[in-house]
């Protein structure tokens, strides 16, 4: 297995099915229907921020799944302290290839993605009703410290 560093914005694309998918099946009133042209457009659009930082897996050089992380610098404010994170905005694997360990390495890589960089925290937040993802976060020992809720009126 391997991780590297890529921008192959339709290779990322394509991989961002599986959990798409996932997020059409928890909350089809939220999410639209998994358009891969739509798709490589955006991640051509946002595979140059200087900030963000994609990581493929493969395995036999067959790509299973990615990463996608954000290096964040928050300034001191009147209210909080400044700090810097890294802010995982999706970790897609594809189908079939879940419990195998795969998001547990991709998420290896981010810590030391972190380190690397100086940074001490990574945030993240996932969808309530994805059983997998919280069972997945709290087996890599994430805490919850804030929640975000709303009203439909």
């Amino acid at each position: 297995m391997k991780i590297n560093r890529t921008n192959d914005f339709e290779l990322i694309a394509k991989l961002n099915k599986y959990v798409h998918d996932l997020h059409i099946k928890l909350y089809p009133e939220q999410f639209k229907e998994y358009n891969f042209e739509e798709m490589k457009a955006f991640f051509e659009s946002i595979t140059d921020i200087e900030e963000f930082v994609f990581l493929l897996l493969e395995e036999n050089e067959q790509p299973l799944g990615y990463a996608w992380i954000e290096l964040r610098e928050y300034p001191d404010s009147p209210f909080k302290k400044a700090y810097k994170s890294v802010y995982v905005h999706q970790i897609s694997i594809s189908e079939n290839q879940g419990k195998k360990g795969y998001g547990s390495r991709l998420m290896d890589e981010i810590c030391n993605i972190a380190r690397t960089n100086g940074i001490n925290k990574i945030e993240l937040d996932y969808w309530c009703d994805n059983e997998i993802a919280k069972r997945f976060y709290k087996k890599n020992g994430f805490v919850k410290y804030r929640e975000f809720v709303y009203k439909d009126i």
